[in-house]
């Protein structure tokens, strides 16, 4: 961690796993070095980074303006699966918010991504920014392999990637907009729409035509190399994704029979980087029904199949 951590101060980049997908990460008041995730990962200039920091606490640093019911999701669900935006203080710069007046700010809940803020702190670190460690659009790494799989011919020698096993979640963190006088989610997750309502006593508002940009926002995202269709039967030599208890005809490659809706999100990833590695052209996924993390994996088939 200490390592790591002194690689983030001098402006290397360093992988690290969440409970959620793995991040790319660089010191979130450095410049340069969040320039290089940008380069890294071909991502677009105006579209914001999150902000990771060891703990709640932190949260004065970033924002200038939080209410009290994200007070109240800091308190209940961080560490967590949770990103809150909200209006950014001096020290968010734009090159981390994509130059927009609000800031993403999440503490994770993996022993290893903590480790690595917690060190960040000793040394005088603020945050860490980072994206999913992949390249733009592309399906997110839920384990170092696919981190080096995607991104090792574009990282340097000094780059580090941390190994904390595959990611308990398996889907991004659920982001939600604090700016206004409710919430609002603005990517579905694994905290959600119940949960946010049961700690704030407030429903979550809708969020057409709010003109916010934040992580996963796009039409297509997530997407592999395979094309992905969802919700019809499978043919002979096409990849499948669905719930255990729905059968696949002979010659389809079975590749992810969850029993759960949480087991479904945790591999969905894994499984579609799998149908390429077997150079698959077309994936079929059925999407599982029903509320809670099914929300968001509906949401990313949506975006992965455009």
């Amino acid at each position: 961690m200490a390592d790591a951590a002194a690689n983030l101060v001098v402006g290397n980049l360093v992988a690290f796993p969440t409970e959620t997908v793995y991040g790319l990460g660089a010191d979130a008041c450095n410049a340069a070095a969040v320039a290089r995730i940008y380069s890294v990962k071909s991502r677009p200039a105006d579209h914001p980074l999150i902000v990771h920091v060891e703990s709640m606490d932190a949260i004065g640093d970033w924002a200038s303006d939080v209410p009290e019911y994200a007070i109240s999701l800091a308190r209940d669900f961080w560490p967590g699966p949770m990103t809150l935006i909200v209006k950014r203080s001096g020290l968010a710069a734009d090159f981390v918010t994509g130059g927009q007046d609000t800031v993403g700010i999440r503490v994770p809940a993996h022993p290893v991504a903590l480790g690595l803020l917690e060190a960040f702190t000793r040394v005088g670190g603020k945050g860490v920014a980072a994206p999913s460690a992949n390249r733009f659009g592309n399906v997110s790494p839920t384990t170092a392999q696919a981190v080096s799989d995607e991104l090792s011919d574009n990282l340097s020698d000094s780059d580090q990637i941390l190994d904390g096993g595959a990611c308990d979640v398996g889907v991004e963190s659920t982001i939600i907009d604090c700016t206004a006088d409710a919430p609002r989610i603005l990517r579905p997750g694994a905290i959600t729409e119940e949960m946010i309502e049961h700690s704030t006593g407030i429903h979550p508002l809708n969020t057409e035509g709010l003109a916010i940009r934040v992580s996963g926002s796009l039409e297509s995202h997530y997407s592999p190399i395979a094309t992905v269709v969802l919700d019809q039967p499978p043919i002979a030599g096409q990849g499948f994704i669905a719930m255990a208890d729905v059968e696949s005809a002979v010659g389809v490659v079975r590749l992810a029979a969850p029993t759960t809706h949480e087991e479904f999100a945790r591999v969905l990833y894994s499984a579609l980087r799998a149908g390429d590695e077997q150079g698959l052209n077309t994936v079929v996924v059925v999407q599982p029904a029903g509320n809670g993390i099914a929300i968001a994996i509906r949401d990313r088939l949506i975006r992965a199949s455009n």
